[in-house]
């Protein structure tokens, strides 16, 4: 594969005519023609440094010709060939892009090389180029296309723009993809020769969703691979190892699936996924990896495939800049690049409805200026996605400037999401049998399974029963539903006089707090730096001193099941723990609770998220008159009791209840929020003075006392010593 002719980066003898107007002023038409004549500028030999190299960018106006032949009722497609020419304007109205008098180049060239990017012709690539990653019954059919006649084009683009294919093709669309990829080709080779220090590809149709053997996803050919592949080709002792970033809100399963078990070409991904369900989606056949975080690569590209998968749209700089410092540049550091690729999509950057996330122009430049660190600064960036025209020229100008040398601008970064946080933490688990940045804090679930270990949430439980054993005599109660009994064994405690008892205190709660100290020198961890603590357990005993009958509940925030093998599982959602809680508190009450006569006082006590079944046993049954007080502890989401069909419940709660809230919750910094949660649906709310459910379960543990004690019915008039606080 022959170089590109050589140019000073300045010239467009190959440009078209087309660009002439570009800008939309007459201004540029006489720069465009007369550049041919100074072809014999070159950059300074004596400036020759990598830093002192300048930036390159390639771009070529007959790329705006591949254009829907559908010319429906909706003409503008989201990959609009505007796309380029908003770009290549901005960069030209921020003075990146030469645009004077072409008398002045040999003086700025000489004086100033790197104040402007210097221009790289683009050309077609050629089949051999083209076929080093396609197949070439695929280059055939894009060829055919320009021998097709306008109402084939328009009927196969009405075929192929839906579902997964999501395609659009004219009779200048071979022409324009074959100068998309001889674009990226000639950026890529410039960056790796040392011709510039970095460049710019403004190129399209985009490439990443291309298959070996399809075209797919609005794109044709894939750009970036057979760039890749060209230059390892080429250059076979100057770029080894490519790293390939895909920062495009859609996932790149062209190139996933072009390298998959290619060791030398390490591909990152982030990328919106929603479980399969954002773009491209599901393959057609199963047996092909998707962009879920678990496709790591296969033989000897085990590893190479890093795939960042966000739960949804939404994502922005607190995300994006986590997933780079966590997970992209520990990974590309360590794989250590000859040369990096990005695959600047720019469909996440805020603005872009069809991506829906929130990306700005700071953050890109940021992540341009972090992957700047690799590979001696050889990074070529190829357009990909992007369809918000304003967004895209933006982002795209944020990251020329970046790589121009300007340092990227002061940004605040904002928290990231909780469900990103998981997010990250399982893509790290993921990887970290491949990569040893990645194995800090990271336990093989698999292999503990295959050890025979249990999860330390088991083993607390079966400990706390064994107390309450020897201590009180407490037993578990079996239940009597199949797919309860699997997931609550051992976690329903009971004393064995309970169906005699006239007092009964039920407990439902969280399980109990871990803290641990790793050793800071190698992160290990020694049971004796652990702890558990929980503040039930003062409770149970002055229960019991005082002849109540004691049903404990514990609910788990995950119930673990002989296949678990994942080393890190989220706690249950919400929604799903109420499901599990609600079927439970009734079942209790149904076929126990309301069926011990005895029983004359009936105190609920709820702690942590596990007051939720306090709330959906008031709200799904009729329990007013058998309970005398509620009780809870509260340091997450307030819960408020109503009844559409019952309305002396909330005024009922709150006369009968005493619901605890931590000092540090969100509700009291705020007045409109403190006004709300003095409402009847959320029971006698209690500003604590301090945070934590055990400090707040011994901070107000006689306050407890005395509540009860006011609040018994059997006891009224019968008071002992032994029944006043302790």
């Amino acid at each position: 594969m022959a170089d590109a002719p050589s140019t000073n980066g300045f010239s467009r003898a190959d440009a078209d005519p087309l660009e002439n107007s570009l800008d939309g002023d007459s201004g540029d038409d006489d720069i465009e023609n007369d550049y041919e004549d100074l072809t014999f500028i070159t950059f300074p030999i004596d400036l020759q440094r990598r830093g002192l190299l300048p930036t390159g960018c390639c771009y070529d106006d007959r790329m705006k010709l591949h254009a829907n032949a559908d010319f429906g009722p909706k003409p503008h497609h989201p990959e609009d060939p505007s796309r380029i020419e908003y770009i290549m304007k901005a960069f030209k109205k921020a003075g990146l892009v030469y645009t004077g008098l072409d008398s002045e180049l040999a003086s700025i060239i000489q004086q100033d090389p790197t104040k402007y990017m210097w221009r790289i012709p683009a050309r077609e690539a050629t089949k051999e180029e083209i076929c080093i990653v396609h197949h070439p019954s695929h280059y055939a059919w894009v060829e055919d296309l320009t021998r097709k006649p306008t109402h084939e084009l328009r009927r196969l683009t009405k075929i192929m723009d839906q579902g997964r294919e999501s395609l659009y093709v004219g009779s200048m669309t071979f022409e324009a993809a074959l100068i998309s990829a001889g674009g990226a080709i000639e950026t890529c080779k410039n960056v790796v020769a040392g011709n510039l220090k970095n460049a710019f590809a403004i190129i399209r149709p985009p490439g990443h969703h291309a298959e070996f053997n399809q075209p797919m996803g609005f794109c044709i050919f894939n750009n970036v691979p057979i760039a890749a592949k060209v230059c390892q080709a080429d250059y076979p002792d100057l770029c080894r190892k490519v790293l390939i970033l895909d920062w495009d809100v859609h996932h790149g399963n062209g190139i996933q699936n072009m390298f998959y078990d290619d060791p030398n070409i390490l591909y990152i991904s982030l990328h919106v996924y929603q479980d399969g369900l954002f773009y491209p989606g599901k393959p057609d056949n199963p047996m092909t990896p998707d962009g879920g975080m678990e496709n790591c690569g296969v033989g000897l590209g085990l590893g190479k495939n890093v795939n960042i998968g966000w739960h949804e749209q939404g994502m922005g700089d607190g995300e994006y800049m986590a997933a780079f410092q966590k997970i992209v540049m520990p990974i590309a550091h360590e794989f250590n690049p000859d040369l990096v690729i990005i695959s600047a999509g720019f469909d996440a950057a805020a603005g872009d409805e069809l991506g829906g996330c929130f990306v700005t122009p700071p953050c890109y430049a940021h992540m341009t200026h972090m992957l700047m660190s690799l590979a001696g600064g050889k990074v070529a960036v190829c357009l990909e996605g992007g369809y918000d025209l304003n967004a895209i020229s933006q982002s795209a100008l944020a990251v020329a400037r970046t790589l121009m040398g300007e340092p990227p601008p002061k940004m605040e970064i904002p928290k990231i999401s909780k469900e990103a946080a998981i997010a990250l933490a399982k893509c790290q688990a993921y990887q970290a049998p491949f990569w040893e940045c990645m194995r800090p804090g990271i336990i093989d679930g698999q292999e503990m399974v295959l050890r025979g270990s249990s999860r330390l949430h088991d083993v607390v439980r079966t400990a706390q029963k064994q107390i309450l054993a020897t201590k009180h005599d407490m037993i578990p109660m079996y239940i009597q539903r199949e797919t309860l009994f699997k997931s609550y064994e051992n976690q329903v405690l009971i004393t064995k006089d309970i169906r005699s008892a006239r007092k009964l205190l039920i407990i439902i709660h969280d399980p109990p707090q871990l803290h641990a100290q790793p050793n800071p020198l190698d992160n290990t961890l020694d049971a004796h730096n652990a702890w558990v603590s929980e503040g039930v357990g003062q409770y149970i005993d002055w229960a019991i001193s005082k002849r109540f009958g004691v049903m404990d509940i514990n609910v788990p925030h995950y119930v673990t099941h002989p296949e678990d093998t994942d080393s890190f599982i989220p706690r249950l959602t919400e929604n799903a723990m109420q499901v599990q809680i609600q079927e439970l508190m009734c079942y209790l009450w149904d076929n126990h609770l309301q069926l011990m006569d005895n029983a004359e006082d009936i105190f609920l006590m709820g702690v942590g998220n596990a007051y939720l079944g306090i709330k959906v046993l008031l709200m799904s049954r009729d329990v007013k008159n058998r309970i005398s007080g509620v009780v809870n502890f509260v340091d997450g989401n307030l819960r408020p009791v109503k009844s559409e069909t019952d309305p002396d419940l909330s005024p009922w709660y709150k006369e009968h209840s005493r619901v605890f809230v931590a000092a540090d919750h969100a509700c009291w910094s705020d007045p409109e929020l403190e006004k709300r949660v003095k409402k009847r649906r959320f029971g006698t709310v209690i500003h604590s003075k301090v945070a934590g459910l055990v400090r707040m379960m011994q901070f107000h543990f006689e306050d407890v006392q005395e509540y009860i004690q006011k609040e018994l019915r059997s006891d009224q008039g019968d008071t002992t010593e032994d029944d006043k606080p302790l």
